[in-house]
């Protein structure tokens, strides 16, 4: 009786403290499963970033450059603040914090990651950690030797081997518990620490109840330290185990969206939208699904530059249900000129300023759009709500009657001017008129009193995701003075504007709301108010009123950023723009253009921004065959040539360079290439469901020397399967526009392969993603085969690079089609497999293509 009595009342004691416990947490999971303020039971919606900087590579580059890693964190912390972040997660790399049973090493990474915990706290941006990574610190360089068990253990044996699982219960044990000497709490007291992810995408094996097991094992050292708030798990990596996992004592369930794949090697160019259309999750028919809340613990539209796609992204998560969205991965401002941490990835505020304003944008999507309302499928989901994104105008765009926000250049007007208390954007807008490169961002502080802050010009001069390296250079910084102007009635057109960060003491006057400004931050002061209140260090929200963070430029060596056009129409004039950084203001640029007959030409190209150069190749000029062309800078009295960079008097008798870009002129009414196998490879994006050691997608030995085709085959293939390709043809077109009326038809030269007949089909895609397909029967032999134009048909189209998780759709069909028009054509498509005859099923199949061309 007593010891029953003793028993219940420790019980009821412990019962109490972990109720008080609960109570002290920022958030807990509903019997529905949606995570919630414990403030006022709303639904907690966040969104935000990855970032790296106290382990790994972000740590060794940023010493690398000898710089303070405390002031790097906090400079991009603050650039996350401004872009509206209000979510950060990681996955700590516990190879480099614990020993290999698990024990916490108290050491320099550890010190900064608390340091970068107490600085988030500090702008209110909310935490989810992920304490286990599985794997070494070296990417993209070689993995260092460390002490964690993740040197020990991989990641296969991580989720099976017994002494593996202790390690990381011991770990979890005392991360968990560990004090953060900056905040003095540990991390299972930390309000702002809202959550965690148990570990970072597993890979499991074996029976489904041993990985149960696994997770509840985890869950289970992470809850007897008395942390009691939400735990996830990743059910996204491996779908085979969904079941198991769903069955295990989480909270709920953490998914990623790469919807572009990953490391393409180039920028994927294109109409993109589509693939982030929606995210559909296939696990509902599992009864313990229901009722768990989802995050998303990474996602990015890799190796892509458009600003489109962030609030597409945010409105398909918005109404998949998820609560917490973190992209992957921000980079740190030290290192972003050469976007060398994560090569396929690319955001930064001042090196990417178009897709940081997306990002802004994509932010308010997710915090204020209606849960699970549909908007259509694209291009019908193009406009929503308050939003909009265009891949024709490059834009993103929020507009309403507080926040005016976009990502490029914009014709719309904000819908209340008397009620905005907020503007951001990339180039001009009704009331903003601005020529420069960087993003600004203008704040109202009261009546007639706005804080305005500009970013530096980013010039982007190469690929930013090619193989990187920290001595390229791919996105350009330039502090130079724009012009601007700004027609806010509040502030009327004779306003002050006053330096107010660091060094910053330039003042002047608006004339008729036009003036000069360069990089900081100021306040723009409607005439006759005073600024007494608004000094120091005020805050604004979670931003200072005088912060400002910028980098300097890393090169100051000549460098032409150009682009050549494969081919141009015949007798039409063509004009070359260039950007060109780092010559005099009275530099004088040369484009010298070689034809195949007659003397060189020499056109003076003309400034039209301080960084770009055109010159127009007259029409006479442009005659069938190809031009050669350089640029040629006489800075002072030096010279440098490009492309190459080529020191010294090109018009010397001694200089031997000789390099050139090349354009082709075609021949009147001449064919146009959409693909080509041998030219074309490097920008193509194929796809085969299985890559077996007999199979696949490759490009081989054409029917001529130095010709190529593409091939894919299977040994079997199966009923379903398809192959194929795409590739973004909207540059070729572009440039062949005058002919574009007088094309009929298509030739595509193919084969099958294996002895067999079969057929294609080949697609083609308008730029608002609308495709239009035809049939091609083909035989073991290369032949042209014609199809008029007239023949495609109304047809869905693959989504391509492949989205990632692979239970993602495959295939996507616009919601409008307005008909095939080849002035807007986008993307090639060739597909084969999906719709053999019964009998070819289950036997060697393969298609081989050498070129597809349009035709009169």
């Amino acid at each position: 009786m007593v010891r029953f009595f003793t028993i219940t009342v420790l019980s009821y004691t412990l019962f109490l403290s972990a109720q008080a416990q609960v109570s002290k947490n920022e958030v807990y999971v509903d019997k529905r499963g949606r995570m919630r303020w414990q403030k006022d039971q709303s639904e907690v919606y966040l969104f935000g970033v990855n970032y790296t900087v106290p382990f790994a590579y972000g740590y060794r580059s940023i010493k690398a450059l000898n710089k303070g890693i405390e002031k790097e964190i906090d400079e991009d912390v603050y650039h996350l603040t401004r872009m509206g972040v209000d979510a950060f997660r990681v996955h700590v790399w516990d190879t480099e914090i614990s020993d290999t049973v698990g024990n916490l090493l108290e050491n320099e990474h550890l010190k900064l990651f608390d340091y970068l915990i107490y600085r988030l706290k500090q702008r209110n941006i909310k935490i989810i950690i992920t304490p286990i990574a599985f794997w070494g610190n070296g990417y993209p360089q070689r993995d260092e030797k460390t002490a964690g068990f993740s040197s020990k253990y991989n990641k296969g044996q991580a989720t099976v081997n017994e002494n593996a699982i202790k390690a990381q219960e011991n770990y979890l044990k005392q991360i968990l518990q560990h004090i953060n000497p900056y905040t003095k709490l540990n991390y299972r007291d930390e309000p702002d620490i809202i959550a965690a992810e148990l570990n970072n995408e597993p890979s499991h094996s074996g029976p489904k109840e041993k990985v149960t097991d696994y997770i509840n094992r985890l869950a289970a050292a992470a809850r007897s330290t008395g942390w009691s708030k939400p735990l996830f798990y990743n059910i996204s990596q491996s779908p085979f185990y969904a079941d198991a996992v769903a069955k295990s004592a989480v909270n709920g369930f953490s998914f990623q969206w790469y919807p572009t794949g990953l490391v393409a090697g180039h920028e994927q160019k294109g109409n993109i939208l589509p693939n982030v259309d929606r995210y559909p999750i296939p696990f509902d028919t599992i009864p313990e699904f229901h009722n768990k809340a989802k995050m998303v613990y990474e996602f990015d539209a890799a190796d892509v530059l458009q600003s489109c796609m962030y609030p597409a992204v945010a409105r398909s998560f918005k109404l998949a249900g998820f609560q917490w969205v973190t992209q992957f991965a921000y980079d740190p401002l030290a290192t972003a000129y050469g976007n060398t941490e994560y090569q396929t990835h690319y955001l930064n505020l001042a090196y990417t300023p178009a897709k940081a304003i997306s990002f802004l944008i994509a932010n308010r999507v997710f915090h204020l759009l209606q849960r699970n309302k549909e908007y259509g499928s694209y291009p019908a989901d193009s406009v929503f709500d308050a939003y909009h994104v265009s891949y024709n105008e490059g834009l993103s765009e929020m507009n309403s009657a507080k926040e005016f926000y976009y990502s490029g250049t914009t014709i719309s007007i904000p819908i209340d001017e008397k009620k905005l208390e907020r503007i951001a954007g990339v180039g001009s807008s009704a009331f903003i008129g601005y020529k420069g490169y960087g993003a600004y961002f203008i704040d109202k502080l009261e009546n007639g009193i706005w804080r305005l802050e500009v970013m530096p010009d980013a010039i982007t001069v190469r690929d930013p995701f090619e193989k990187a390296s920290p001595s390229k250079e791919v996105v350009h910084i330039t502090w130079s003075d724009q012009p601007m102007h700004i027609g806010l009635t509040d502030i009327g057109s004779d306003f002050e504007i006053k330096g107010i960060n660091q060094d910053n003491n330039y003042q002047t006057k608006a004339s008729s709301g036009s003036f000069a400004i360069k990089p900081g931050t100021y306040l723009l002061v409607k005439k006759d108010k005073t600024t007494e209140k608004w000094t120091g260090e005020k805050k604004v929200g979670n931003i200072g009123l005088n912060e400002f963070i910028a980098p300097q430029p890393f090169s100051k060596t000549p460098y032409v950023s150009y682009t050549p056009v494969t081919e141009v129409s015949p007798g039409k004039s063509f004009t070359v723009n260039a950007k060109i950084i780092n010559i005099s203001p009275d530099a004088k640029v040369t484009l010298t253009v070689t034809r195949g007959f007659g003397p060189p030409a020499a056109i003076v190209m003309k400034k039209t921004t301080p960084y770009d150069y055109s010159a127009v190749i007259p029409a006479a000029e442009v005659t069938t065959g190809f031009l050669t062309y350089r640029i040629i800078i006489k800075d002072a009295d030096k010279y440098i040539s490009f492309p190459g960079g080529h020191e010294g008097d090109p018009y010397s008798w001694d200089n031997i360079s000789n390099e050139t870009w090349q354009t082709f002129v075609a021949a009147p009414n001449g064919k146009l290439s959409l693909f080509n196998a041998t030219t074309d490879r490097s920008r193509t994006n194929a796809y085969f469901p299985v890559f077996t050691r007999n199979g696949g997608a490759q490009f081989t030995s054409g029917e001529e020397t130095g010709q190529l085709t593409f091939r894919a085959s299977s040994p079997a293939i199966k009923q379903g399967q398809v192959m194929g390709l795409q590739l973004f043809v909207g540059d070729k077109i572009k440039y062949r526009l005058p002919e574009v009326s007088a094309y009929s038809k298509v030739v595509i030269r193919a084969r099958t392969i294996a002895g067999q007949t079969g057929k294609l089909k080949i697609t083609l895609l308008n730029s608002d993603a609308s495709a239009y397909s035809a049939p091609v029967e083909l035989t073991d032999q290369f032949k042209n085969t014609e199809i008029p134009l007239s023949a495609f048909k109304p047809d869905s189209s693959l989504l391509l690079p492949r989205p990632y998780p692979g239970f993602l759709p495959l295939w996507f069909k616009a919601s409008s089609f307005g008909g095939l028009d080849i002035s807007k054509l986008d993307k090639l498509e060739i597909t084969a497999g999906n719709d053999l005859n019964a009998d070819q099923y289950n036997k060697p199949f393969g298609i081989e293509v050498g070129s597809v061309t349009l035709e009169p």
